[in-house]
């Protein structure tokens, strides 16, 4: 089951207790279905959920049935509406009339309790919504054939305190969410905390797991660091050793020179504690130092 799926199963378990919810609901499925007209409603989709409650939800807000149901174990299910006194009824609820031709509009008088706007946002999704998996990238969209309905639900959705971004893709408007907290916020006004609660955790997972790769990358770079400074002050010793300048060093360069051919793989803090008595890194790297400036001489 994909993750759009997961969030519309959670969805359609909210119940279906007022009236007015679920007529603003049924708005939200009509205005982002398959084909709205004053022809037909069409419906089509793969959710087993959303099937199973679009029924219900006709029922609870107009009392209408669906003229064809889907066929039992079909993969895309399709529910229509042709007769012409439920499509007048439609149209009617929404302040629309079926005999004119003109363009979807949102009825913003029908939505103007918060809990309502509320359920159009879920039917919207139900029908017209899609939400990638947060484990490979953050997006959340709502297509509709109608593009005036898409400009007005962004408008919706600021009023709501989203900030939802608009385009186009093959002849459908889109309103969609890229960001990670604004899609949490999304999922969880209408309905699917669940879903949102997996971003979350998702997005918890992707920081760490970069929190890691630069620590091991951070880790492997020093390492890189102090290979190629002890081969550098191993190759200094030698050149100190062909001139036959070793005898002639001070004690503490001297031990520096023992130390550092003794323990080639050691790390500057380590050889440190060797030193007898112990000294700080900035003292023995300054005693190696000086091999460095004697050896390139």
């Amino acid at each position: 089951m994909s993750f759009s799926s997961q969030v519309k199963a959670e969805l359609c378990r909210s119940s279906l207790s007022r009236r007015c919810c679920a007529q603003a609901e049924t708005y939200g499925v009509l205005l982002y279905c398959n084909q709205f007209t004053p022809r037909q409603v069409r419906i089509v989709t793969e959710s087993a959920e959303f099937a199973q409650r679009l029924p219900a939800l006709f029922q609870k807000a107009f009392r209408l049935a669906f003229d064809r149901m889907p066929e039992e174990g079909a993969g895309k299910r399709t529910f229509q509406i042709t007769a012409p006194d439920k499509l007048c009824a439609l149209f009617s609820a929404f302040g629309q009339n079926p005999a004119e031709s003109l363009a979807h509009h949102i009825n913003f008088a029908v939505l103007e309790e918060e809990h309502c706007r509320t359920a159009f946002f879920r039917g919207a999704f139900l029908a017209g919504g899609s939400v990638t998996d947060p484990a490979k990238r953050y997006h959340l969209e709502l297509a509709t054939a109608h593009l005036s309905v898409s400009g007005e639900l962004r408008a919706l959705l600021l009023e709501a305190g989203f900030s939802p971004k608009e385009t186009l893709r093959k002849g459908n408007s889109l309103t969609y969410f890229k960001q990670s907290e604004a899609i949490e916020d999304f999922l969880t006004a209408i309905g699917a905390p669940l879903a949102a609660m997996e971003i979350m955790n998702a997005k918890a997972e992707k920081d760490l797991r970069g929190s890691v790769n630069r620590r091991v990358n951070c880790d492997a770079h020093n390492l890189d660091k102090a290979v190629d400074a002890a081969q550098e002050q191993i190759e200094a010793i030698y050149t100190l050793e062909q001139r036959g300048m070793l005898a002639e060093l001070p004690d503490k360069l001297k031990e520096a020179v023992d130390l550092r051919m003794a323990h080639p793989e050691m790390t500057l803090s380590q050889l440190c504690t060797l030193c007898d008595p112990p000294v700080s890194k900035s003292a023995l790297n300054h005693r190696l130092r000086k091999l460095l400036g004697l050896a390139k001489r």
